[in-house]
C-alpha cells in the first residue's frame, strides 16, 4: 500500500526536529499536497521542502493541529506491533516504580502515543482516545493491550470534549472483557472504590498520588478540608494518616457516596464527613459559621481550558484560595493545586500570594510538587507538564 506523502514548508521542520510531535496546518505545504485531500486518521510520510524524509504521522486535516509523530525511524511503520512495542517501553517504567498495578500506563505523546491515555486499575483498563488518528487505530490498540496485558477488561471513555476539536463523537464502550460497575485499587496503604463507567475522567486522578503522599507527615492531629473531593483520594489518605477530622466537599452526590464508601473501606468512617455544595459557596458557609480547619486542600478541575480564558480563569484561582484562607486558623496548611497548562506555576504562586495580601496573610511557601512519574513530561512539549501542587503555610501578617 502506498503511504501519501505531506509536504512541509521551506525551513518548518526545525521544531519537529528539536523533539516536538505535532505539525500545525499552517506549516504545510498545501501546494504540493493538499490537506483537504487526506482522510482525517490516514498514516502519512512526513517530508520536508527538500523532499527529505522525516517521520511517519497521522493527519486530521480538520483540526489546527493537522499531523501528530508517531515514529522518526522508517524502518518502524505505525501498525499494532509499533503499538505493543510503545506498550513495553511504558510498561519497563512503571514497573520499577510501582509495586503494585494501579497507574497512568500510556500518556499521549510523553510515552510515544499521541491522542492515547491508558490507566490501569488491576485487571482492568481504561482507555481514552482523544485524536482522529487513534481513532482509526482503535481496533489495534485494544488488540496490543489484550496482547501485552491480557486484562479482564478494558473500557473506552472517549466521552471528553476535547474529541470534539478533532471532529469525533463522545461515546462510552467495553471494548473487550467485561467491567464491573465498581472496581477496587490501591493507593499507598488504602483501598478506594470508583466507578469507571461514571467517575471523573478515566475514574481516578493518578497523576496527584505522589503529591497526597507528601500530605502525609503533616495531617496527625489535625483538622482538614477537601475541596473538590470527588471520591476521597486526599480526605481518606489523611484521615488514615492520623487526621482528627476530615470534611469532603463536592457538588457530585455520587462523588460523596464514593467516599462514604471508600472512608468505610478503610476504617475511617467516623473521622470523616461530607457537604454537598459548590465549593465556594461551601467556603462562604463555613466562613460565616466560624468554622476553621488546620489544612485546606484545593484541587479544582481546570479553571483555564483555552488561553482566552486566562484572565478570568485567575481570577476564580484567586477566588477560591482566598476563600480557602479565610477558614484557616492562625498558622494553617494550604495545599493548592491547578491542572490548568495555561497557568504556569509562577503565575499560580503569584496568584496565591496576591490572595494571600488581599486577606492580610503571610505565605511560606514549604513544598511543591507535580504529576506523578507515571504521567512522563516531554521536554519539548510543554503541554505535559501541567499539573502544580503548592505547599503553603499561612501565618497572620508580619
Amino acid at each position: 500500500m502506498e503511504i501519501p506523502i505531506l509536504f512541509l514548508k521551506k525551513g518548518q521542520e526545525r521544531r519537529l526536529r528539536a523533539g516536538h510531535l505535532w505539525v500545525y496546518s499552517n506549516e504545510v505545504d498545501n501546494r504540493r499536497s493538499p490537506l483537504k485531500d487526506f482522510r482525517p486518521g490516514e498514516t502519512v510520510a512526513l517530508m520536508n521542502h527538500e523532499e527529505k524524509w522525516l517521520a511517519w504521522a497521522y493527519v486530521n486535516p480538520n483540526s489546527l493541529i493537522c499531523a501528530r509523530i508517531v515514529s522518526r525511524q522508517q524502518e518502524r511503520l505505525p501498525d499494532q506491533s509499533l503499538l505493543v512495542h510503545r506498550i513495553k517501553v511504558a510498561l519497563g517504567l512503571r514497573d520499577r516504580l510501582y509495586e503494585k498495578p494501579f497507574y497512568r500506563l500510556l500518556f499521549g505523546e510523553s510515552d510515544g502515543v499521541p491522542g492515547l491515555v491508558v490507566d490501569r486499575f488491576g485487571d482492568w483498563l481504561v482507555v481514552q482516545i482523544t485524536t482522529a488518528g487513534m481513532e482509526a487505530r482503535k481496533e489495534a490498540i485494544i488488540g496490543a493491550l489484550n496482547k501485552v496485558l491480557r486484562p479482564r477488561g478494558i473500557l473506552l471513555r472517549n466521552d471528553t470534549g476535547v474529541r470534539e476539536l478533532e471532529g469525533l463523537e463522545r461515546y462510552v464502550e467495553v471494548a473487550s472483557g467485561d467491567i464491573p460497575e465498581r472496581v477496587r485499587l490501591q493507593e499507598g496503604d488504602c483501598e478506594f472504590e470508583t466507578s469507571l463507567f461514571e467517575g471523573q475522567k478515566t475514574g481516578w486522578f493518578y497523576d496527584q498520588v505522589a503529591n497526597r503522599e507528601r500530605l502525609l507527615p503533616w495531617v496527625a492531629g489535625r483538622r482538614v478540608l477537601d475541596l473538590f473531593s470527588y471520591a476521597g483520594a486526599w480526605g481518606v489518605r489523611a484521615a488514615r494518616a492520623g487526621a482528627a477530622s476530615v470534611t469532603c466537599v463536592d457538588s457530585s452526590a455520587g462523588a460523596l457516596e464514593l467516599v462514604n464508601a471508600n472512608a468505610a473501606l478503610n476504617g475511617v468512617q467516623d473521622r470523616v464527613d461530607t457537604l454537598q455544595e459548590d465549593a465556594f459557596r461551601a467556603l462562604k458557609a463555613l466562613r460565616h459559621e466560624g468554622e476553621r480547619y488546620d489544612i485546606v486542600l484545593v484541587d479544582p478541575p481546570a479553571f483555564i481550558k483555552r488561553k482566552k480564558d486566562l484572565k478570568e480563569g485567575t481570577l476564580a484561582y484567586r477566588r477560591i484560595n482566598e476563600a480557602a484562607m479565610s477558614v484557616l486558623g492562625r498558622d494553617g496548611l494550604l495545599v493548592s493545586s491547578s491542572c490548568s497548562w495555561h497557568m504556569d506555576g509562577e503565575r499560580l504562586l503569584n496568584t496565591l500570594q496576591q490572595a494571600s495580601r488581599h486577606r492580610d496573610r503571610f505565605l511560606q511557601l514549604v513544598e511543591r510538587g507535580q504529576q506523578g512519574p507515571d504521567h512522563p513530561v516531554h521536554p519539548a512539549i510543554g503541554e505535559t507538564a501541567y499539573l502544580k501542587t503548592f505547599y503553603l503555610r499561612v501565618l497572620p501578617s508580619l
